[in-house]
């Protein structure tokens, strides 16, 4: 019985070169994120809901990732609309950035108002000027939390949409 041939087991691929002479994996790129607490919402004057581009409305047909100002003229609150009050469309929507925000491990709520004074962080601080390595005050004291899901920093923390 011949002897088998080790060398064609691995299976080979071919790479294919652009016109620039460049070689194509196949592969794309990944696309830029950005962080939750940096998106645009828009919260409605009347009933307070807000639209985060993050969740979309899936439900309406606005696929999670559709910016607030890629919504047709015609788009209306789907609270308001619901509730019958009436037809507010996006002109009764104003920007809005939530202040509070919470660790998506632990639960524990970082509000812009109160800051964290003892561990040196002044009422009054926005979360996007905390530092990039910030911690969960909560999450970094529990050791059982650091075992599982290592250190939650800044990344860890999503907005808080309750007004």
């Amino acid at each position: 019985m011949p002897a088998k041939s080790v060398a064609g087991a691995k299976k080979s691929t071919m790479a294919k070169k652009t016109p620039a002479g460049r070689v194509k994996t196949g592969k794309k790129a990944p696309a830029k994120k950005v962080p939750a607490y940096k998106l645009k919402r828009y919260r409605c004057r009347l009933c307070g809901y807000v639209y985060s581009p993050l969740r979309g409305e899936p439900h309406n047909g606005y696929p999670a990732g559709t910016p607030f100002e890629d919504l047709p003229e015609d788009y209306v609150c789907p609270v308001c609309g619901y509730q019958g009050r009436g037809k507010i469309g996006k002109w009764g929507f104003d920007e809005w950035a939530p202040t509070r925000y919470i660790c998506s491990i632990c639960g524990y709520v970082y509000d812009e108002k109160r800051g964290e004074p003892h561990r040196g962080i002044k009422p009054g601080t926005k979360f996007d000027d905390l530092p990039e390595d910030y911690k969960c005050p909560v999450c970094a004291q529990d050791p059982k939390i650091n075992v599982q899901f290592g250190k939650v920093f800044k990344q860890g923390f999503e907005p808080l949409d309750i007004g």
